[in-house]
This record gives structure tokens, sequence and C-alpha cells, in this order.
């Protein structure tokens, strides 16, 4: 079943919000692209932190997408994340974010009809702490998820 329309200011900008079509139990997905990736001093890839962060803008939020919508379209949703620029992705359940404090929305663009947005404090502490709330969901051989 498809997600309802997200609230919208006057300009037609969604606004941040907690969309009640997704449940704590639903996949957030975060692709993942090379540009992500750091080595560490030991020669180990990992994830960096600036991979859990905001976009720029007025009530930009961290870009995602939202596992329920992908399935309502009957899409695989593993195929649906990953392309030749986003190599791998993690996965959070929703309600861990929000228990985090964070929104998590539906945000639909043009190039994306299941893109979603999570709200809230991307901090360097909090960057950190969003990275031991994912799993992986289409690994990268090896690279680990944790922090540089």
């Amino acid at each position: 079943m498809p997600l309802e329309p997200p609230p919208r200011d006057r300009a037609g900008k969604v606004v941040p919000h907690d969309h009640t079509g997704v449940g704590p139990s639903d996949g957030v997905i975060r692709r993942i692209s090379e540009n992500q990736l750091v080595t560490d001093k030991n020669g180990q890839r990992r994830i960096s932190s600036k991979a859990f962060q905001a976009s720029s803008g007025p009530n930009a939020g961290m870009s995602v997408d939202l596992e329920c919508s992908i399935i309502g379209a009957g899409l695989d949703v593993a195929t649906y994340v990953t392309t030749p620029r986003w190599i791998g992705s993690v996965r959070f359940e929703a309600g861990a974010l929000r228990q985090e404090g964070y929104q998590v929305g539906f945000d639909p663009i043009p190039e994306n009809p299941h893109h979603g947005e999570v709200w809230g404090d991307f901090g360097r502490s909090r960057r950190r702490r969003l990275q031991q709330l994912c799993v992986w969901f289409v690994p990268i051989p090896g690279v680990l998820a944790e922090s540089a």
C-alpha cells in the first residue's frame, strides 16, 4: 500500500515529520558510496561517520530510502538501493531512530518516489551513535560499518 503524501509548507516543500505510515520495525536504508569510505591507520576500510550526516539547507535531513515503500511497489529492495554510485547500504529500524530523538519521514522526489529523510541532531557524537545503530543491508566486501 502506498504511503500517504507527506505534509508540505506553503512553498510545497516537505516539512520534517514522523510519517505514520512508517512503522517502528520498518527499514530505513542509507545508501553508501565509495566517497563515504575511509581507510584507518591499520589499513582497514570503514564507513566514515560523515556518511551519517544531514544534507545542507533548511529542514535538511539525512537522505534515506523507505523499505516499506519500496516493498509496497513490488520492488526488490537490495536491487533498488544499489547502483554503480551507491555500492552498499546500511539499514536502521525506524523505531530505533525515533528512540534516539529523530523523526523519520516520507519525502518523495522525482528521481526517487521511495525517498525519505531522517531529521534531527547530526553532531559528531550523534553520527557515531547512528553507526552503532545500523546493520549492513548490502555489504561492501572488506569494509567495516564501525566508525573510523
